[in-house]
């Protein structure tokens, strides 16, 4: 079984990676919730390379009414600054993979330790790996949604994109993973 969870898991996150290259790559759905500009960019460059110089997640408020309140209605700004440049899209490429393939083995052997009744049902081990998306999902991207985060149509974008995929990887790790036959070696 461990040979099968492996080939799972890998199956899974070839799947998951392709999926990802097609959605995000050629067809862009990412770089339109998180990589917009500005029309003013070079200016605003300028201002926030003058006042951002730690790596962290700044939060941009108005300032305070007399009553020391937030006035009601006033935007409030998120800036993002990792610390690094656009010379670390390499390395960050290769964290994603291997937290990608990780990700695959972790649901692929999750699903191998369920019931007889679950991995005897393909719809249900889809629907099991589904389930983790859905999870992540919630967890992940509705949980951005607010007060310096995405604002709540692209944070439900991105849950519907992420439970896409990951029930297309949960189409192609359920494939591989079975019931072990009663009285085969498992390894």
């Amino acid at each position: 079984m461990r040979m099968r969870v492996i080939g799972a898991g890998l199956l899974g996150a070839v799947v998951l990676l392709l999926a990802t290259i097609v959605i995000d790559g050629l067809l862009g759905f990412r770089a339109r919730i998180d990589m917009r500009q500005l029309a003013q960019e070079p200016e605003v460059y300028a201002t926030l390379k003058t006042y951002v110089v730690e790596p962290g997640r700044y939060v941009v408020n108005p300032p305070v009414t007399a009553e020391r309140r937030f006035p009601a209605g006033e935007p409030v700004f998120s800036v993002f600054y990792g610390g690094v440049g656009h010379e670390a899209a390499g390395r960050e490429m290769l964290v994603g993979l291997l937290v990608t393939l990780g990700a695959c083995l972790i649901v692929a052997w999750l699903l191998s330790q369920t019931s007889l009744r679950v991995l005897a049902s393909y719809p249900r081990k889809v629907l099991f790996v589904a389930a983790i998306g859905v999870l992540l999902a919630l967890m992940g991207d509705v949980m951005s949604v607010g007060i310096g985060g995405y604002p709540t149509r692209d944070g439900a974008a991105l849950a519907v994109e992420h439970i896409a995929l990951w029930t297309l990887a949960g189409a192609a790790i359920a494939w591989r993973i079975r019931p072990e036959r009663v009285g085969s070696p498992s390894g």
